[in-house]
């Protein structure tokens, strides 16, 4: 009996001496850097409706020094995992699992928030910034070419290259690192989605794809016609045909367009012309979203060549100028 109790008292030493151990394991799990103090701050953008278990892969695809599974069993037993609130956060050096829940949970309660919205070109996106609450003015000075510089980006056109999102920001940062969030997001979003296109897509670069992607964005009334839209531009330039599309010749008549678009217009040459000049423009001409990034890769099957607004959002999509034509006459003639 002496002996059973002195196993039993050992087990429970044991036992204890365990817990107390794995309880010192996750309190330092808790609590240590997701991103050592000597790294740049990582971007997270979680969309509406993600699981916190894709939340927690997001974590740890964005760089993060963390097990996604480890951090999903984090959310779920905290009991706060349905409280994450969607939006585009910045992970800085220092930020823990414990820090990191909070700030997801916390949202835009305590933060401010500023929504660049898909289809704005350089100009409205500039004026948000400069305009949004409490984001500390160091760009708006700036030209355009000053402004890619000061993001590292010398020589490369602004035009595009930020992703469309909602971006949460604390009281008095910088616009600058707002948009350097925002440029690596659109980095990363048009790498993943180039690696996804179509075999024997006429596109030659992510760059093209990322112009296609803005001139779908623009061209789209009705989301499901993206695809379609995008066949017609891909038919076009397989053979060599203009895309003669509106919003690329009213970006290249800039700030002087007065919203009124005429054939004196169309015949005016410009770099962005798709009338006078055959190819893709020579930069993107707005902000593309996911979705017309995806279309711009993975277009739909088809013949189309053509397509012309039926004045409800949506298109009519004709293989010939006959077909395009009547559907012309049916839809914007009223004949």
């Amino acid at each position: 009996m002496r002996l059973w109790k002195h196993l039993l008292a050992g087990l429970l030493a044991g036992l204890l001496g365990l817990s107390v151990l794995l309880g010192g394991a996750v309190a330092w799990w808790l609590n240590h850097a997701l991103v050592p103090e000597n790294q740049s701050a990582l971007d997270l953008s979680i969309d509406p409706g993600t699981s916190p278990k894709a939340i927690a892969a997001a974590v740890s695809e964005a760089g993060a020094d963390v097990n996604p599974t480890l951090l999903y069993a984090w959310f779920r037993a905290s009991g706060e995992a349905r409280l994450i609130k969607a939006g585009s956060y910045e992970i800085t050096p220092g930020t823990t699992p414990l820090s990191l829940l909070s700030k997801l949970v916390r949202g835009e309660a305590s933060m401010l928030s500023i929504t660049l919205v898909e289809g704005w070109n350089i100009r409205q996106v500039r004026a948000a910034l400069k305009n949004a609450e409490q984001l500390q003015d160091s760009t708006s000075a700036l030209s355009e070419s000053e402004l890619m510089a000061a993001l590292g980006r010398p020589g490369v056109h602004p035009e595009g290259r930020f992703y469309p999102d909602t971006y949460t920001y604390a009281k008095r940062s910088s616009d600058q690192a707002l948009l350097a969030r925002a440029l690596r997001a659109m980095d990363k979003r048009l790498d993943k989605t180039w690696a996804q296109r179509a075999p024997g897509s006429p596109l030659k670069s992510p760059q093209e794809a990322l112009i296609l992607a803005s001139i779908v964005e623009k061209e789209t009334g009705k989301p499901s016609d993206r695809g379609m839209i995008s066949s017609v531009f891909h038919n076009r330039l397989r053979i060599g045909m203009p895309l003669q599309t509106d919003p690329t010749v009213i970006y290249g008549l800039g700030a002087g367009f007065d919203g009124n678009l005429r054939k004196k217009d169309l015949q005016t040459d410009t770099p962005w012309n798709t009338y006078t000049r055959g190819g893709l423009p020579p930069t993107p001409i707005a902000m593309p979203g996911q979705a017309a990034l995806l279309a711009a890769v993975q277009p739909a099957n088809s013949r189309a060549l053509y397509f012309v607004a039926r004045g409800d959002g949506s298109s009519q999509f004709s293989e010939t100028l006959q077909a395009h034509n009547l559907a012309v006459n049916q839809f914007q003639r009223g004949k």
